[in-house]
């Protein structure tokens, strides 16, 4: 039997094919002829290839076969029709839309084995695995969960283009990040990244400072200055916690995004300017806009590519990649004795919710990188409780064996050091203060391999 299947929708009460034994030679056939039955076995099965065969007569509206290819667009469907089908406007814009190719009546068999032959190579070109991208090699973000690989997937289709990008994501879930991620895979690498924090600009300077002025517009203004959205001509400007811009500044602002033009403070020429903007809120602004607190039409300008960096809690399986990551970001700054994060201390960051995100998740190591005074870092240096024992009991070192404590951290220096080392043996070991040979007898009684 065929591992190849084809779902046939014969909606045109058509002899199936004018040679059926040659399709079926090749082809494990599925028959509908009905919409009803043809949604069932799309529901039942992964159809890579479907053939549509079906004349302007069909019972069946354009609009609801239209709908069905809508919804099935991976399955690469292939129509046959007859000629006075194809001259009406609604299946010529259902085949240009949906069909990875079309025939008319009467059907050459051998030309249509060859088309849904090519339609089944395209199908499998676009099921092949392909390997996740890694945030961290790519784009400067940590993560291989499917929600941070989502992000990154989105993050390179709004690169790709120039229009306002919207983030939203709670504090310190890496806003910032995202938005130099962006900058860095689009056509404005090259050019300026330049991020202000609309919150942290006292209300009375932020218009000079976005704008810029000329000489004497104020008080201690001695010579002119440019604004930021001017030094980020070229690039990319990053507005980081929008939602607390001044309502009379946001006027301005909208301006600049319609005409893509400023006007430095005292004076009324307009400087022309080319930059893409990139805006960031903890907050929603939809509420904000309910609020009476943001424009809508700002709202509408900015929202144009909306992105969600998701919080810490929504991709736990990263915290353990993260942890270690921050780690050896700051090795330079942490005590000397310290070799890496108890087997206790990572299950306590893993079930701790952090509601302050990764930026709240680098405080509590960074400071018990400083702190610690073991060779491990503990969970009560990192300011957490320890999960739960089956017990009842929290888990403590006191609480465990001494034999089971002693096999634990020498089984994390030891996985921590091959990290570090690259699966480099012979510098773990040296690091380690151990021979070659020993290490080798150690990683086997602990199942590690380099």
């Amino acid at each position: 039997m065929s591992s190849r299947t084809l779902l046939v929708i014969n909606l045109g009460d058509y002899a199936l094919l004018a040679a059926p034994a040659a399709l079926s030679s090749s082809w494990d056939l599925c028959t509908v002829s009905d919409l009803n039955a043809a949604r069932k076995a799309l529901s039942q099965h992964a159809y890579q290839v479907g053939l549509l065969l079906l004349n302007c007569r069909t019972g069946a509206a354009v609009a609801d076969i239209d709908a069905l290819l809508e919804l099935h667009q991976s399955v690469q469907w292939v129509g046959v029709f007859d000629v006075s089908a194809i001259k009406l406007p609604a299946y010529r814009l259902m085949i240009a839309q949906h069909l990875f190719d079309f025939h008319t009546w009467p059907i050459d068999v051998t030309r249509l084995n060859h088309t849904l032959g090519h339609a089944y190579g395209f199908a499998e070109l676009q099921t092949l695995p392909v390997k996740p991208a890694m945030c961290k090699d790519d784009m400067g973000l940590v993560g291989q969960s499917a929600v941070m690989q989502n992000l990154c997937r989105q993050i390179g289709k709004i690169a790709q283009t120039d229009a306002p990008a919207l983030i939203w994501g709670e504090s310190g879930s890496g806003k910032e990040l995202a938005a130099q991620a962006i900058h860095n895979h689009s056509r404005r690498a090259s050019g300026p990244f330049v991020a202000v924090n609309c919150g942290a600009i006292p209300a009375a300077l932020i218009q000079s400072e976005l704008f810029g002025y000329e000489r004497g517009a104020f008080s201690g203004a001695v010579k002119e200055k440019k604004g930021l959205i001017e030094a980020a001509n070229g690039g990319t400007l990053f507005l980081d916690e929008i939602g607390d811009l001044p309502h009379e500044l946001q006027v301005n602002l909208l301006r600049f995004l319609q005409e893509g033009t400023i006007n430095r403070v005292g004076s009324s020429q307009l400087i022309k300017v080319n930059v893409r903007v990139i805006a960031a809120s903890h907050m929603r602004l939809e509420d904000a806009v309910k609020s009476g607190i943001f424009r809508e039409d700002l709202l509408y300008r900015l929202n144009v590519l909306p992105l969600t960096v998701p919080a810490l809690r929504e991709r736990k399986e990263d915290i353990e990649l993260l942890a270690q990551h921050i780690f050896k970001l700051f090795l330079n700054d942490k005590n000397p004795r310290i070799t890496g994060f108890s087997n206790r201390a990572m299950q306590a960051i893993k079930a701790h919710d952090w509601p302050g995100n990764v930026r709240q998740l680098i405080n509590h190591i960074r400071r018990a990188m400083v702190m610690a005074e073991g060779h491990l870092i503990t969970s009560a240096d990192l300011g957490l409780t320890p999960p739960k024992e089956p017990n009842g009991h929290s888990g403590q070192q006191n609480g465990e064996a001494l034999g089971d404590a002693r096999t634990r951290a020498e089984r994390d220096a030891i996985q921590l050091c091959l990290q570090d080392s690259g699966s480099n043996v012979s510098r773990a070991a040296r690091d380690l203060g151990v021979s070659r040979m020993t290490l080798y007898r150690l990683m086997e009684k602990h199942g590690i391999t380099p």
